[in-house]
């Protein structure tokens, strides 16, 4: 969700700085790719993107990163909220170096939950969020996930409307601010817009699914318009 959304920015002009550890993005080494080290996803969400390697655990690599905020509109990033603390990176690190800067959290579940700890990839969120049980409801079928990474991307696109509208905030105000994103409760509103149903009523009208029938593809018609010679 972190380069998804950034990804966004970048297609959209700004100047991207993506920091790597060592050991580089896991994504990366995901095939296909020309290499090992340049998978077709990881070359896909940080087209347009420049990069650095930092190690953030290195206190010399944390005054980098710091300086570099200095100059930055925005700060963004995927790791758990106990893990970017601990680098020493939250938003009071961050807000200290640059008071403007717009930091936006992009993790896994909400630090205010019971599940802030724990770490999330698409698949999870996906049957957490109760996405991979309604397939099962609604197709009569076996729970599935969906044929692409969707919590992930909900997520990232939730993050970058989230992080332009603080931008717009900060252009009236001349003020920063703090953003949260979890992929665990965003996809939970995402699915529960006609999900929620009859459970949205106290008391409850019905179950918490959309009580359609299966959708199905109906017959595609592809049309070609003649030229004249």
């Amino acid at each position: 969700m972190g380069p998804y959304a950034t990804q966004i920015f970048a297609d959209l002009g700004a100047d991207v700085i993506k920091v790597e550890s060592p050991q580089g993005d896991t994504t990366r080494f995901i095939p296909p790719g020309p290499d090992a080290s340049r998978g077709a996803m990881f070359l896909n969400v940080n087209r347009g993107k420049r990069s650095i390697v930092l190690d953030l655990k290195q206190p010399e690599a944390r005054s980098a990163l710091l300086r570099m905020a200095q100059g930055a509109d925005v700060f963004i990033h995927s790791m758990r909220s106990s893990a970017i603390g601990r680098l020493g990176l939250d938003y009071a690190a961050l807000k200290s170096a640059n008071p403007k800067i717009i930091y936006a959290n992009l993790y896994g579940f909400a630090r205010s939950g019971p599940y802030r700890d724990y770490p999330a990839y698409d698949d999870i969120v996906q049957a957490a969020s109760g996405i991979v049980d309604l397939q099962a409801r609604l197709s009569g079928g076996q729970p599935t996930y969906a044929a692409t990474v969707i919590a992930d991307k909900v997520a990232g696109l939730t993050g970058a409307y989230s992080v332009i509208a603080a931008l717009y905030a900060r252009e009236r105000s001349g003020v920063g601010q703090e953003i949260e994103v979890p992929m665990f409760e965003t996809l939970v509103s995402f699915a529960m817009v006609e999900h929620l149903c009859g459970s949205l009523f106290v008391p409850p009208e019905g179950p918490p699914e959309y009580p359609a029938p299966p959708r199905r593809p109906g017959a595609l018609t592809v049309l070609r318009t003649a030229t004249s010679a």
